[in-house]
């Protein structure tokens, strides 16, 4: 099984709603960039920095058809982050309880900064 920093870190490159569209089509059939950024609705370039992080992480793979470079998914890895979220999902008994705070607490809410005093 994956450990919990190799965890977060695909939690995080799949907590963003392009790169999870971007798997959402790549589904069906390998997709070039210009196909990606009009099914999106957003620039090539934006496309192409989504599909570099999920390459790094082994999601997508790209193969050069042409001029284009038509991107498909990674069934290999794919299937391996499957399994390791099954198991991730089925041992809740082995994960360390966490303090989840008082009810009322906003964990999610950034400190403020103390009020600076007027000049004089």
């Amino acid at each position: 099984m994956a450990d919990d920093r190799e965890l977060a870190r695909m939690f995080k490159v799949l907590a963003v709603t392009p790169r999870v569209r971007i798997i959402q089509l790549l589904k069906n059939r390998a997709l070039c960039v210009g196909a990606l950024s009009a099914r999106l609705g957003i620039t090539p370039g934006a496309v192409s920095q989504h599909l570099q992080v999920l390459k790094q992480a082994g999601l997508v793979k790209g193969e050069k058809r042409g001029y284009f470079m038509h991107y498909q998914l990674n069934q290999e890895t794919l299937s391996h982050w499957q399994e390791v979220l099954e198991e991730f999902l089925a041992a809740p008994e082995a994960l360390e309880p966490c303090d989840l705070g008082k009810p009322g607490d906003k964990p999610w809410e950034t400190i403020k900064p103390a009020a600076s005093k007027p000049k004089s």
